[in-house]
């Protein structure tokens, strides 16, 4: 994760500030941006306390905006569905200016030049939810018609609460937020069926869980540190004629976990697709 000192163009604007928002908030502080610079909008603020005591402007609605603000970046975090409501209001900022960092699935960048100027300067990017402790990951699209510094911005304002990749094309980011945005999903349900095969095999509940837990936890840190491959990873678990090997032939099966993630991706994908076209 880049720890670099994030130095902004001017007020930074975050509208919404739920889990995601907090989480990316807080990582700007930790990086150094004042919080005399930053100015949240959210209807409903929550749990807010530790950034206000650094500064930050947190107000409910955008009518209560200083009337002179010129922000340089506005941050949209709002839920998807409120997008039709919310963007107009945002538009004389676009007149200004202001670069819009989007991390709403779903809403293209026609569809927010749509609501706030054909001129405004958008950028798109999906985060996910492990960003609230600092192990996010944040893929941008790299749209040729924004400013290089401009992109590179925003890749540090993201990369303040994990890592970051690129794509070139907006389709992409459907596949990016079936695999990296639902992912943690993923991962959830992997300790929940863990926790359950091994509560079958005879283990107390309360026992299952906690090495489901602590398993994919240790797992995922050990991936996190580790120079290997996924790949090498897996086998140096495995003993040739032991009980692990057993278990992954199942996994590894022609019917096993691949094809079945690979259904479960496919229709995450599709249904992003759906979403962008206003299905």
């Amino acid at each position: 994760m880049n720890q670099a000192k994030i130095v902004l163009p001017g007020p930074l604007l975050l509208v919404g500030c739920g889990k995601m928002g907090g989480a990316l908030l807080r990582g700007w502080l930790s990086r150094g941006v004042p919080g005399q610079d930053v100015f949240v909008i959210d209807p409903a603020p929550r749990d807010l306390e530790d950034v206000q005591a650094r500064g930050v402007t947190v107000l409910t609605a955008f009518g209560e905006l200083p009337a002179g603000l010129r922000p340089g970046i506005v941050l949209l975090a709002i839920k998807p569905q409120f997008m039709d409501e919310a963007l107009p209001a945002y538009r004389r900022f676009a007149d200004r200016g202001a670069v819009f960092l989007s991390i709403a699935a779903g809403k293209t960048v026609a569809y927010l030049k749509d609501k706030l100027g054909a001129q405004a300067i958008v950028i798109r990017s999906m985060p996910n939810t492990p960003a609230a402790v600092g192990r996010g990951m944040s893929v941008i699209l790299r749209d040729p018609q924004v400013a290089p510094a401009t992109l590179e911005l925003c890749g540090q304002l993201l990369s303040a609460v994990g890592e970051i990749g690129w794509i070139d094309e907006e389709d992409q980011i459907n596949a990016v937020t079936a695999v990296s945005g639902g992912g943690p999903a993923y991962v959830f349900l992997l300790i929940e069926c863990l926790a359950e095969a091994g509560r079958q095999a005879g283990l107390p509940a309360d026992l299952a869980m906690k090495l489901a837990r602590e398993t994919v936890a240790g797992s995922g840190e050990l991936a996190h540190q580790s120079s290997e491959s996924a790949t090498k990873l897996r086998e140096a678990v495995m003993s040739p004629k032991g009980t692990t090997l057993e278990a992954i032939n199942v996994l590894m099966a022609p019917d096993g976990l691949q094809p079945l993630m690979n259904k479960a991706i496919a229709a995450a994908t599709r249904r992003g697709r759906e979403i962008a076209a206003g299905r």
